[in-house]
This record gives C-alpha cells, structure tokens and sequence, in this order.
C-alpha cells in the first residue's frame, strides 16, 4: 500500500489508513442499521472507527498509550448509558450493538498499526455474525444436548489435551511421537465431526444421494453397516441402502485427498490423479445405480456414534499409533513388502491409519513416495472388499451384490488410473 500511495504529500500519508477504518465502520454500521432495536447506526460505526485511529495516531504521536484504553471506555461507556436512558420496550439490553462498536472501535486501533487486512477481516466477520442472526438463533435452538457436547468434547480434544502433549519420538525407530499421534486424532474427530454437523444441518430427510455424501465423511463403515441393516428389515429399503453406501464409500478417496493435501502436500500430486480415477468411475457407477434402482420411499435415521467421543478417539489413537510401529519396523525389517502387509490388513477395518502412517513415514523420510501411494491403494481396496463382506453378511445376498458392484467401480477406477501412472512414472 505504501508504494501504491508514494505520491501523497508527507502531511496526508496516514490517510489511507483512515479511509480503510471509515470503511470497515460503514461496512459494520450498515447492518446495524437496518436494526430498529439498535442505537447506534451507520454514522456512529463510522465515527467510531475513525475515533479508533485518531486516538491511537494521537497516542503514538504523543507517547500517551493510556489514550487508547480511554477511548474504549468512553465508548462502551456512551452506548451503556443511550440504553439504559432509553431501554427498548422488548427489554433488549443492546450488548450486541455495545461489543460491536467496541470492536469497530479496536479495529480502528489495528489499522493504524498497519494490521489492515487481519482488521478488514475482523470487521467482515462481525458483519457477517451481525447478519446472520436469526439463522445462527435457529441453528442453536436445534442443537441437541448430544450436538453440544461433541463441539465441547472436540475442544478438549484440540484446544486442551493437543497442547499438553510432548513433542518428542520415542519408541523403536523413533515412530511414535504423542504430539503428532494426537494431531492425528484431532484431524479425523474434526473430519467426523464436520461430517455430522453437516449432515444436522441438512437433515436426515433430504435424499440417498445426500445421506451417502455426509454419512461417508463422518464414518463410511457407520453408514454400511446401519443401512445393511436397513435392507436386511425391510426390502423395499434395499435400492435407498445401495445408493448410500457406495457413496458413502466413494466419499472415502475424498477424505483421503484432504488427509494428503494437510498433512503431506509433496504426495498430492502424485495421489490425485489414482483418487480422481476412482471417483470418476465410481462416481459414473453410482449415477447409473441412482437410475436404475430408482431409490424412493423415507429415508430411515441415520444412527451415528459421537464422533467426539473421548473412547473413540483414543481408540483411533492406539489403532493409529500400533499401525505406524508396525509399518515402521516391518518397512525397516522386509522393506516395502512388509508395509504393503500392514496395509492390506489394517485397511480391512479403518483406511485412515495406515494412510496416515504412510504420510507420516514420507515425512520422515522413512518412505519413498511411490511405496506411499501403493499403500493406500492397497488398503483402499482392502476396506472396500470389507466394506463388500459386511454387506453381504448384514444385508444379505441381493443388497450385496449391487453393493459390490458399485464398491468394485470405485476399487478398478483406483485400479486403472493407478497402472496409469505407474506407467508414466515408468518413462
């Protein structure tokens, strides 16, 4: 901005500055006014964000810090005294509109310190919370008390239990490393958990094509297994149970794309492309499913786990890090045939450890990148063929066979774009 701006006199090249703060308070006092219960509108949101930078430009000018916290107080002290002065008949006590001004206020104080974009961020963001009142109001009031437990239960998981873990490696090889084991816990809860939170806002109600996508972020053996069952009670149901679970399964090559791409973007590149196969011809597979079994009828619930659960994620933890001791000692002992081992038996129930354990060995340098992506296609395939049994033996034979079929779309399109780009890297 500063050499953009070069050609302003030296007595206006603050200027900018306070345009920006006249910018972000028009922005936030343009919701407010809209709200006839507020009591303070565009121009005051304006005024405040302008007193924010002239009060911090006098403060810095001057060496008088304790400007700015005056400023603050003067005006939260103004919007308390208009409400209490002048109460709305509806008792709304206006916080909101005190926090906001406050907050234009602060915003202004960043700007001067040349934090332009975290403070034009900022103030989106409260507009945005600003407007978005009555659909934030709705979401809250259709939270249940299991909903708010599992944000609850992923903040100690993330924000408390996360920092407290040592940063070291112990162990043979030195493969396990609590901090980077507990990430990993974090990182699948909060997938499942974006997963179910989704599929709440949504509804249970809106359709196989629908259901499957959500279901398979939160958990894709969940989903099997809950709609084999389904099928299994009440064969009409059958056509609904086989659309959701190849999709809940085919939305597993886009977990494990997001998995890569955080964790292990040297990978991507080469994993893509093997996951874009199989997406497309499982993706090509489950349209022709959704015509020609036609799904109909209401969809039954959906029955999920907590994925937030503390049980379960030190279950995944323990899975997760006997799977990466595993792989680290029998890839040092038998190479790159003792991992594929590993694979192809942990992928059988969970796909996400190994994958995980594979990325984290690329980053150590441990595994080439070529062994990487055989590993996940061969658990990918692994889980599948499991995937495939489950129906079968929950669902029955009927159920399976289509389920199988849909599954196996997924399993040759990874297949196919796999021999690809073997040969490829072949030349």
């Amino acid at each position: 901005m500063n050499e953009a701006l070069a050609w302003l006199p030296a007595e206006l090249a603050s200027l900018p500055r306070y345009v920006v703060a006249l910018a972000i308070g028009l922005l936030m006092g343009l919701e407010r006014e809209r709200n006839p219960a507020a009591k303070a509108g565009l121009r005051t949101f304006a005024l405040t964000a302008l007193l924010g930078v002239l009060t911090t430009h006098l403060a810095t000018t001057l060496n008088e810090q304790w400007l700015i916290a005056v400023g603050l107080l003067l005006v939260g002290a103004m919007m308390i005294a208009a409400y209490l002065r002048d109460p709305q008949p509806a008792g709304d006590p206006g916080t909101t509109t005190v926090a906001a001004l406050m907050l234009c206020y602060s915003l202004g104080v960043l700007v001067w310190h040349n934090e332009i974009q975290l403070a034009v961020m900022l103030g989106i963001a409260a507009t945005m919370l600003l407007y978005f009142k009555p659909e934030l109001r709705g979401w809250s009031e259709h939270m249940t008390r299991r909903d708010l437990l599992s944000v609850l239960q992923f903040s100690v998981l993330s924000l408390i239990i996360l920092p407290l873990v040592p940063n070291r490696n112990y162990g043979p090889f030195g493969a396990l490393n609590p901090y980077q084991i507990w990430w990993m816990v974090v990182l699948i809860v909060g997938v499942g958990l974006a997963g179910y939170a989704a599929l709440r806002l949504v509804g249970q109600k809106r359709g196989a094509v629908m259901l499957g996508l959500l279901g398979g972020l939160v958990s894709s053996t969940a989903t099997t297994l809950s709609f084999s069952r389904h099928a299994r009670a009440n064969s009409a149901m059958m056509p609904v149970a086989v659309i959701v679970i190849v999709l809940a399964n085919l939305v597993v090559l886009v977990r494990l794309g997001v998995l890569s791409a955080v964790l292990a973007p040297g990978v991507l590149a080469h994993l893509l492309p093997v996951l874009i196969g199989g997406v497309l011809i499982g993706g090509l597979g489950a349209v022709y499913g959704v015509y020609h079994l036609q799904p109909q009828g209401e969809l039954p619930t959906l029955a999920m786990g907590n994925p937030t659960e503390l049980r379960t994620a030190l279950g995944f933890g323990l899975m997760y890090a006997g799977v990466l001791l595993a792989s680290a000692w029998l890839s040092d002992w038998l190479g790159t045939r003792g991992l594929y081992a590993v694979a192809l038996i942990s992928g059988l129930t969970d796909v996400d450890a190994i994958t995980l354990s594979s990325l984290r060995l690329f980053n150590l340098d441990k595994l080439p990148i070529d062994a990487v992506i055989n590993v996940i296609v061969i658990a990918t395939l692994a889980n599948l063929l499991f995937k495939s049994a489950l129906a079968l033996f929950i669902g029955g034979k009927l159920l399976a066979r289509h389920a199988a079929a849909g599954m196996g779309t997924v399993g040759l399109g990874l297949l196919l774009s796999w021999a690809i780009m073997r040969g490829f890297s072949a030349l």
